[in-house]
C-alpha cells in the first residue's frame, strides 16, 4: 500500500511554524550577540591592561597600554605578514594625541617595569610616566621616588577632602547667595512692572538685602579663590618614557595606578571603584571621562514623567474607542489616524513639541507668571518638562492600541454581570473593566517606556543638553524644577560617538554607556512587567 500523503493545510501549517520558530531564533541570535557585544567592549572598558614600555629602532622610548593590533597590508601575496600595534600612550598635553601605530618590526625591547606609572587626571585625560619627586611651590615635600611613592597616600586623601570642600562651596554656599541675588533682582523687576514708585520702601528694602549678600558674595569669593590656589599648590614631578619631565597638580590626579605590579584582588578592586565613579560620578573633560549620574537621573526622570502623561491620555483614548463609541466612520477615522501617528518620524514630534510646547505654551506661562524674568525663558525654552511631554505624544499610538486590547480582552460576560448586580456603566468600567484589564495597559506602558528611553532626535529639540549645571531634582522649592535643562544616556551616547573631540579614545565609553542605557530600560521594563504580573495573578479569574 502507497505511503499515505500529508494534506496540503498540515504541510502548510508545520511549514509556518517552522519558518515562525526560525525567524524567533535568528531574531534571539541577533539580540544575544548585540548583547554579547555591549558587555566585552563595555565590561571591559573598566579593566587596567599592562603598560608597557618599548624601546624602537630609532632609539626612542614610548609607553601606554596595547588596544589593538592588526596585520599590515601589503600588495605582495608571497611577503610574510607583519603586524602593528595600536598603543594608548596618553600625555596629550605632550604630545598632542593619545593613540599612535607601531610597526612590530621596529620594537628592539619590550617590558613591564613595575615603576611606570598611570596617571588619571581631571583634566588633560592619562598620563603614562614615573613619578620622581612631591613639591609645594618652592618647598620639596619629597626628592626621591620612594619618598614620593610613600608621602602619596596620605597628600591625595587630603586632596580629595580639599576638593569635596570646593565642590560644597561652590554649589552650596555660593549657590545659595547667587539664587538668593537673583530672587531679589526679580522681585525689583517685579515692581517696576507693577508701576511702583520708587521711593517705595520695598524698594529700600530690597537694595539693603542685595548690597548684604553681594557683599556675601565677595567674601565667599575670596574663600574660593584662596582654597583653589591651596588646592593647586602640591604638585607631582613626573618623567615621561621619553625622559620629558611633568608637573602635575596633585590635586588634579583621579588615581595613581602601579598597573603592572597589581595582583587580581587589586585589578578587581580598581575595577570595582572605576564602575562605582561611572555610575554616581559626573563627567568631566568634555564628556568623554568621569561618571554619567546625572545622564541616568535625567532619563529614568524624564521615563517616569512620559509615563505620568501618555497613561491617562492613552487609557482615556482606549476607553472611549472601546467601550463608548460607536462603530462608525468616526472610529474608523480616529484609528486610521492613531496607526498613522505611529509611523510618523521622531524628528517631526520634536519640531511639534519646540513649536507648541515650548514657543507657544512656555512662552504664555513666561509672559503670564514670569514676567520680570523676560526676556530670559523660564518655561518658553527647551526642558524636562516639555521632553517629557513631546514623548507622550510620539507613545501614545502604542498605549491606545494595548490598551484596547487590554479591555477587548475583558469577557463580556464580566461586564454583564456588573451591570445584572446593579452596577451603572461608569462603575462598570472603572472597577470592574478597566483593573481586569490593567496588565494589557502595562504592556502597552512597557513598549512606551521602552521606546522613549532610546529616544534621542526630538529631545535635541526640546530640552536635553551635553552637560546640566542642575539638575532637575534638588533640595529648593519645589523640589522639582520641571523648567530645566536635563542630560540623557542616549544623547550622551551620541555626544560621545560623534561630537567628542577624539572618538577613538571615548570608542570604549560608548559601548559602557549604550550597556548601561540597555541596562536601565531592561530594569524599569522588569519593574513595570513584575506588577503587569502581579496584576495578572489577581484578576486571573478574569482569564485575561
Amino acid at each position: 500500500m502507497a505511503g499515505s500523503r500529508r494534506p496540503v493545510s498540515e504541510v502548510i501549517g508545520i511549514t509556518s511554524t517552522a519558518l515562525c520558530g526560525g525567524a524567533l531564533a535568528l531574531c534571539l541570535l541577533l539580540v544575544a550577540g548585540l548583547l554579547g557585544l555591549l558587555l566585552y567592549h563595555g565590561m571591559g572598558y573598566f579593566w587596567q591592561s599592562p603598560v608597557v614600555e618599548l624601546t624602537l629602532d630609532d632609539g626612542s622610548v614610548v609607553a601606554g597600554e596595547i588596544v589593538e593590533r592588526e596585520e599590515i597590508p601589503s600588495d605582495d601575496e608571497h611577503a610574510e605578514a607583519r603586524h602593528r600595534i595600536r598603543l594608548m600612550v596618553g600625555n596629550r598635553d605632550l604630545t598632542g594625541h593619545d593613540f599612535i601605530w607601531i610597526d612590530e618590526s621596529r620594537i628592539e625591547h619590550a617590558t613591564y617595569p613595575e615603576d611606570l606609572l598611570l596617571i588619571e587626571r581631571l583634566e588633560w585625560g592619562k598620563f603614562y610616566g614615573r613619578l620622581q619627586a612631591i613639591r609645594s611651590g618652592d618647598q620639596v615635600l619629597a626628592a626621591d621616588p620612594r619618598a614620593a611613592a610613600a608621602a602619596w597616600p596620605a597628600l591625595h586623601a587630603r586632596k580629595r577632602r580639599e576638593l569635596k570642600r570646593i565642590h560644597r562651596l561652590e554649589k552650596k554656599e555660593i549657590g545659595e547667595v547667587n539664587r538668593e541675588i537673583e530672587n531679589l533682582r526679580l522681585e525689583a523687576r517685579r515692581l517696576d512692572l507693577d508701576g511702583v514708585a520708587d521711593d517705595d520702601p520695598r524698594r529700600a528694602e530690597i537694595e539693603r538685602s542685595l548690597l548684604a549678600r553681594r557683599s556675601h558674595y565677595e567674601e565667599l569669593a575670596g574663600r574660593l579663590e584662596e582654597r583653589r590656589r591651596a588646592f593647586l599648590r602640591e604638585e607631582l614631578l613626573l618623567e615621561a618614557a621619553d625622559g620629558t619631565e611633568k608637573a602635575i597638580p596633585a590635586g588634579h590626579v583621579v588615581r595613581l595606578v602601579r598597573a603592572n605590579a597589581l595582583s587580581t584582588w587589586g585589578r578587581l578592586a580598581l575595577y570595582r571603584s572605576r564602575a562605582a565613579e561611572f555610575l554616581l560620578g559626573e563627567p568631566r573633560e568634555s564628556n568623554t571621562e568621569g561618571g554619567v549620574f546625572p545622564a541616568i537621573f535625567g532619563t529614568v526622570m524624564m521615563v517616569f514623567l512620559m509615563s505620568f502623561a501618555v497613561s491617562p491620555l492613552g487609557v482615556l483614548a482606549a476607553i472611549y474607542l472601546r467601550e463608548y463609541a460607536r462603530e462608525g466612520w468616526f472610529v474608523k477615522i480616529v484609528r486610521i489616524a492613531v496607526n498613522n501617528l505611529a509611523g510618523v518620524p521622531s524628528i517631526v514630534f520634536g519640531v511639534f513639541g519646540l513649536g507648541f510646547f515650548v514657543y507657544a505654551v512656555g512662552g504664555s506661562i513666561d509672559r503670564l507668571f514670569f514676567a520680570e524674568a523676560l526676556p530670559t525663558p523660564t518655561f518658553g525654552t527647551g526642558g524636562i518638562l516639555w521632553a517629557s511631554l513631546t514623548l507622550a505624544l510620539l507613545t501614545v499610538p502604542v498605549v491606545i492600541v494595548a490598551a484596547e486590547e487590554g479591555l477587548a480582552a475583558v469577557p463580556r460576560i464580566v461586564r454583564e454581570g456588573s451591570l445584572a448586580l446593579g452596577a451603572t456603566r461608569f462603575e462598570t468600567i472603572w472597577k470592574v473593566v478597566v483593573p481586569a484589564a490593567a496588565p494589557g495597559i502595562l504592556t502597552g506602558m512597557i513598549l512606551a517606556m521602552a521606546r522613549a528611553a532610546g529616544e534621542v532626535a526630538p529631545l535635541m529639540l526640546v530640552g536635553v543638553v551635553k552637560l546640566a549645571p542642575a539638575m532637575p531634582l534638588d533640595g529648593h522649592f519645589p523640589f522639582i524644577h520641571f523648567e530645566r535643562k536635563f542630560m540623557h544616556l542616549g544623547f550622551h551616547i551620541y555626544d560621545l560617538g560623534f561630537q567628542s573631540p577624539n572618538v577613538e579614545a571615548t570608542r570604549p565609553l560608548v559601548f559602557a554607556t549604550s550597556l548601561l542605557l540597555v541596562g536601565v530600560v531592561v530594569a524599569m521594563n522588569l519593574l513595570a512587567i513584575w506588577i503587569r504580573n502581579h496584576l495578572r495573578r489577581k484578576y486571573a479569574g478574569a482569564a485575561v
